[in-house]
């Protein structure tokens, strides 16, 4: 059966406020049926890099935040420690970083608690059910001991994933340290030294000592400490790095869905995408870029797998930005924006996975409201 995914548009006519149609959005497509009363809500969120400006405003976290106080719950806003070098690999730094972004208890009504603790490591082990992959999933704990779970997700490309919407922020982004390695272990870089010219990019945005300078002026791989992010990867500058399998992102979308899955699995859950500021790139990175298409809408649902297709589609029938990253793309015009932005990843994997175990649908049908 075709799964229900809400839409409005970011046209208000002057009669009412871009949160207060996110408020009717959430409402029409039927969060209020969940019930709150003294639940823990754990509200996944991404606070962005600093100095990257394409997150998503607080002021739409408030709105959620007041909805499920409204209706009796008890919200925080929650993220896990990142795997690379940045403004988010721990939780002091963590917090830093989402107050200084505007996530603060004063702003958003309610407290930010890092999912995976201090340094990543305060974690369960949950099985995950029809888990092709990942049999267990390692998930910060403040996500597992929520009552619920919902997602608010900035909806963007992704130089891994094809795309970052629900199905990334649950599953990559609930995963703590040992969770991040697992979903990444199937791919290592390797580096071609014809390419490489040596500026070092690759160690600069490594946080484990993988990529090392050579006596030769040439960067090399220590398997030894590489964890398999694949950060590397995307941001050499030559396109000197690559994966060893050929197969990794497809198996790493495998793995974002199993773990997307580990989260919501045996509780109520309910997914927001805010398709706005679409990036090429995750809010993971330090900056941002020209969005690659206009925007869209908010989209909501209880079906994450449902939602993020609808919104891919969705994107996927944009133009693209004049001056964008995609418009000077090779690519360009083969009439899948998300492909064209990354090519060597397949960001349907996602969904296809997502169906396969029995996390959502991969058909919807759209209401507008």
């Amino acid at each position: 059966m075709a799964s229900k995914v809400y839409f409005t548009d970011f046209c208000t006519g002057g009669r009412e406020t871009l949160p207060q149609k996110l408020a009717r959005l959430c409402l029409s497509a039927g969060m209020d049926q969940i019930d709150f009363e003294g639940k823990f809500v754990a509200i996944k969120i991404h606070f962005g890099e600093l100095g990257n400006l394409a997150f998503l405003r607080p002021n739409y976290a408030r709105v959620v935040v007041d909805l499920v106080k409204d209706m009796g719950g008890k919200p925080f806003l929650t993220d896990a420690n990142t795997m690379y070098v940045g403004s988010r690999k721990n939780a002091l730094d963590h917090l830093d970083t989402a107050y200084q972004n505007g996530f603060s208890p004063f702003s958003t009504g309610c407290h930010v608690i890092i999912a995976d603790g201090l340094k990543g490591t305060d974690d369960v082990a949950v099985p995950v059910e029809g888990a092709e992959y990942c049999p267990t999933a390692m998930i910060g704990r403040a996500v597992m001991d929520a009552d619920i779970v919902i997602s608010l997700n900035h909806f963007k490309g992704h130089e891994e994933a094809g795309f970052g919407g629900a199905l990334k922020n649950l599953g990559m982004g609930c995963g703590s340290n040992e969770g991040k390695r697992d979903m990444h272990s199937d791919g290592r870089p390797l580096i071609d030294a014809e390419k490489c010219v040596g500026c070092g990019e690759c160690a600069r945005n490594c946080a484990h000592d993988g990529p090392q300078m050579q006596d030769s002026g040439v960067m090399k791989i220590n398997w030894q400490n590489c964890m398999g992010c694949g950060r590397c990867v995307d941001v050499c500058p030559v396109k000197a790095i690559y994966h060893d399998n050929h197969e990794a992102t497809k198996v790493l979308n495998f793995k974002i869905a199993e773990y997307a899955k580990a989260v919501v699995q045996g509780r109520p859950n309910f997914h927001i995408n805010m398709v706005l500021d679409v990036s090429p790139y995750c809010d993971c990175h330090s900056d941002n870029d020209l969005p690659i298409v206009p925007n869209v809408g908010m989209f909501a649902s209880f079906d994450p797998v449902a939602l993020d297709l609808a919104c891919a589609e969705a994107v996927n029938a944009q133009p693209v930005i004049p001056g964008s990253k995609l418009d000077k793309s090779e690519r360009k015009g083969i009439d899948d924006n998300l492909t064209a932005d990354f090519p060597h990843t397949d960001w349907r994997t996602q969904i296809s996975h997502g169906k396969k175990i029995g996390l959502g649908e991969d058909s919807y049908e759209l209401i507008r409201v």
